[in-house]
């Protein structure tokens, strides 16, 4: 039975009130809203709550327990943070879209069973896909299908993972499955595609720039966040995921130092401290799982800062590129040291929230003797420090006059930030707070003088390099346009039908274009190519 309020639904149904409220009301009621959904997550007891029978079997709403509830307790501050950051926007379908994203979500991560997380988790992708369309671009309309083209698609495997695992197994039960039948491959393929894995990951990079100013922050902190929860629950110790994880740490690298859109660049910096995680997944000890908890924690206040200071920076300037901006550290400073703050933790500083983190997975890699996976993660936090923790300060708030002449951003979106960057500082220096509630025991001690003296040399030769290779012009330049990085079947593919796939709808046509494919397989390539005419079919109902 119904004995509690499943946190989830509270901003769930609390979404759709928002349009019934004006003025002063309204943006009180939005801060609210997270808190009261907070204090009702603290007050619900560990344990299962919230069930109702459905055939044989027990729907779970709420499923709490501390792996849960780390999940649960970060996706409700930095929805807070969120909304704060966004109370300014007069919107009502963006509000809409964000609080029901976020509350599907929340509702995943409490999910114990396979048929409500099924419903949260598509529920989530309807969300998500409002946020992008709110930004009323061509653009952003075009990414916004794209996204739910992909989405749906991986909803559908999902929806047949679960459909098999069932019939194998006879229970609904949302815990450990584990590479175990051909449902759990489904039911692992469909929570990767959330996950950005490598060739499926083209979506996020695709749509998260596209769209508003608040909805690409609210979209860096659940879709992938969820993905990680998902598989931390139910693949533990699944080697495939250490060797995803890794590719998916390097190879965005590459892509994010030639990007010129600086939220495009965030983007690809996003599935690479994802592929961190999913590396602590896939070891799957107590000491790696309490690492990718972590650093998912750490990794959604980081990320979110330096998204929230380039939406402040598109919303004063209206300019995004790297070679656009410049010189807005005199204009804009209390933005430029967030920028900075968000940075440091991103690449791992000491006494920043991402030191602390990602030195538990590195260690948990490390005590699995795992030297090349060890080895390649170093390369991918080296790279993640020059392509994006130097490249995003540097671009946006120094290296040349761009000549802007702008003011501070809103008040509001400034406290949201100062928020978030005391919270970064804080658990960098307090790493116990955070060790705390982590869902096993933690005997770790990031603070010795040989940890502080290697990763400061790391970072220190690592701003040499950067700086030579930039003085010297061999730095690579940032492409203008949109990265296209294509095979040569695709693009020759492409070409030879004028360049774009079509896809018609009533009033608008979508244009696949070529950066969407990057790099898909030719199979995959092949499935996408071969269901476009249901698209045009469904145009002529």
């Amino acid at each position: 039975m119904i004995n509690v309020i499943p946190p989830g639904l509270i901003f769930i149904a609390g979404a759709f009130i928002v349009p019934l409220l004006r003025g002063k009301v309204k943006s009180i009621y939005l801060l609210l809203l997270p808190v009261i959904s907070f204090v009702n997550l603290i007050y619900i007891s560990k344990g299962t709550h919230g069930t109702i029978n459905f055939l044989d079997h027990q729907i779970i709403f709420c499923n709490i327990d501390r792996l849960s509830l780390v999940f649960g307790y970060i996706f409700h501050i930095i929805a807070f943070i969120k909304i704060l950051y966004g109370i300014h926007v007069k919107n009502d379908i963006e509000y809409i879209a964000c609080l029901f994203y976020a509350g599907c979500a929340i509702g995943v991560t409490f999910s114990g069973d396979l048929i409500s997380l099924f419903c949260f988790w598509e529920m989530m992708t309807i969300g998500s896909v409002f946020i992008i369309w709110a930004r009323k671009t061509r653009k952003s309309i075009e990414a916004g299908f794209r996204y739910i083209l992909v989405h749906f698609f991986g909803g559908v495997i999902l929806l047949v993972g679960i459909i098999l695992y069932i019939y194998e197994n006879g229970s609904i039960e949302f815990g450990y499955i584990g590479l175990d039948g051909l449902g759990s491959y489904f039911i692992f393929f469909g929570f990767g595609v959330n996950c950005a894995w490598p060739f499926i990951h083209s979506w996020l990079t695709d749509a998260y720039p596209e769209a508003t100013i608040v909805g690409t922050v609210f979209l860096s902190a659940f879709t992938t966040k969820t993905a990680v929860y998902v598989l931390a629950r139910s693949f533990p110790g699944t080697e495939a995921l250490i060797w995803i994880g890794t590719v998916m740490a390097a190879f965005p690298i590459f892509y994010a130092i030639i990007e010129n859109d600086l939220r495009r660049v965030l983007s690809y910096s996003l599935i690479s401290h994802v592929g961190f995680m999913v590396v602590g997944i896939g070891i799957g000890t107590e000491f790696s799982l309490n690492g990718a908890t972590a650093y998912a924690f750490a990794h959604i206040l980081y990320k979110s800062l330096l998204f929230m200071t380039m939406g402040a920076i598109l919303h004063q300037t209206g300019r995004i590129n790297a070679t656009d901006l410049g010189g807005l550290y005199k204009a804009m400073p209390l933005t430029c040291i967030f920028c900075i703050v968000g940075a440091a933790s991103l690449s791992a500083f000491p006494l920043f929230s991402g030191f602390v983190c990602e030195s538990l997975v590195m260690s948990a890699v490390a005590k699995s003797h795992m030297s090349g996976i060890w080895l390649t993660l170093l390369i991918a936090s080296t790279g993640g420090f020059i392509s994006t923790g130097i490249k995003i300060p540097y671009f946006a708030f120094f290296s040349q006059d761009s000549g802007i002449r702008t003011k501070e951003a809103p008040l509001n979106m400034l406290i949201a930030m100062g928020i978030a960057a005391a919270l970064c500082i804080f658990i960098g220096s307090f790493p116990a707070t955070l060790y705390s509630i982590l869902p096993f025991p933690v005997d770790y001690v990031p603070y010795t003088m040989s940890h502080v003296i290697s990763q400061l040399q790391l970072l220190m030769f690592s701003a040499l390099a950067f700086t030579l290779l930039y003085l010297s012009a061999i730095y690579p330049s940032e492409i203008r346009q949109s990265i296209s990085m294509l095979t040569g079947f695709i693009e020759k593919e492409l070409k030879d039908s004028s360049g774009f796939w079509k896809i018609h709808w009533p009033g608008l046509v979508i244009r696949l274009e070529p950066q969407f494919f990057q790099p898909f397989p030719n199979l995959v390539y092949g499935l996408a190519r071969t269901r476009l005419w249901l698209w045009s079919w469904l145009a002529t109902i």
